[in-house]
């Protein structure tokens, strides 16, 4: 990342901006940097002023204590300030949760589009998920970042023996190394469930998208997303999976931000 801005509470948010256009905000998700949405930004700089950022905690971003969302949310009010326009924002997994509170929060969007926000549609996860965030801030509260990675893993479905390899490739330091920052996107994730009264309150254009690869209960809470916000529109990625082809999302996102 080549630039920077300071947000709020004195943070140093670590950017960069490719292209010429509206401006287009990316938010990565959980154990992501900027650099996880860097080919979608290469797809989307001939027509856009692209933003690619490390979200606090990860890369070259700063990390002050203590986390809310809300810090999140200024975050991202300055890397829009920085642009000098109201921008658009694209968010993936935990990451398009981020980027609809922003957009509820009233910064200055123009719309949002997400890509499989994995809220729950429906009641009765929320067991799972109260245990996930205890033993997550147990496991991180005591150094034991391998164990938290691990647990985010399981929680994603990974299967114990992929989970396993994964702990013995090359890959895994760098996933430690940003393991407190899976507390931050159990945070952003609330409860788990779908916020439709929140949803209910962002002003602009939302796009809720889920690859039709992936499995029914993504769909079905993109679906919802959709649903509840009063401008919302759900659409299906045919053949895609929850690692979205940049090449097939980036025509769908050029389409909505010129809308």
């Amino acid at each position: 990342m080549d630039k920077q801005t300071i947000s709020r509470d004195g943070t140093r948010i670590a950017f960069e901006r490719t292209g010429q256009g509206p401006a287009v905000v990316l938010v990565s998700g959980a154990m992501s940097t900027g650099a996880t949405v860097a080919p979608l930004a290469a797809r989307l700089s001939d027509r856009f002023g692209v933003i690619v950022y490390d979200r606090r905690g990860r890369g070259g971003s700063g990390d002050t204590q203590p986390y809310a969302v809300a810090r999140e949310v200024e975050d991202l009010a300055a890397l829009i300030e920085a642009a000098g326009e109201e921008a658009w924002l694209y968010g993936i997994s935990s990451g398009g949760a981020l980027a609809l509170e922003a957009a509820a929060s009233g910064l200055p969007v123009r719309g949002v589009a997400v890509y499989e926000t994995p809220y729950a549609d429906f009641g009765g996860g929320e067991p799972q998920r109260a245990e996930y965030t205890v033993n997550l801030h147990e496991a991180l509260g005591q150094g034991r970042r391998g164990d938290a990675v691990e647990l985010f893993l399981r929680l994603t479905g990974l299967a114990p023996e992929v989970i396993a390899s994964a702990r013995q490739s090359p890959m895994w330091a760098d996933m430690e190394a940003i393991a407190p920052t899976l507390a931050y996107d159990d945070a952003v994730m609330g409860n788990g469930l779908v916020p439709g009264e929140r949803l209910g309150s962002i002003p602009v254009p939302v796009l809720s998208l889920a690859g039709g690869a992936s499995p029914e209960w993504l769909r079905r809470a993109a679906e919802a997303v959709a649903r509840s916000a009063p401008r919302g529109t759900y659409r299906t990625l045919e053949d895609q999976n929850h690692m979205v082809e940049p090449q097939v999302l980036a025509p769908v996102l050029a389409e909505f931000f010129t809308s």
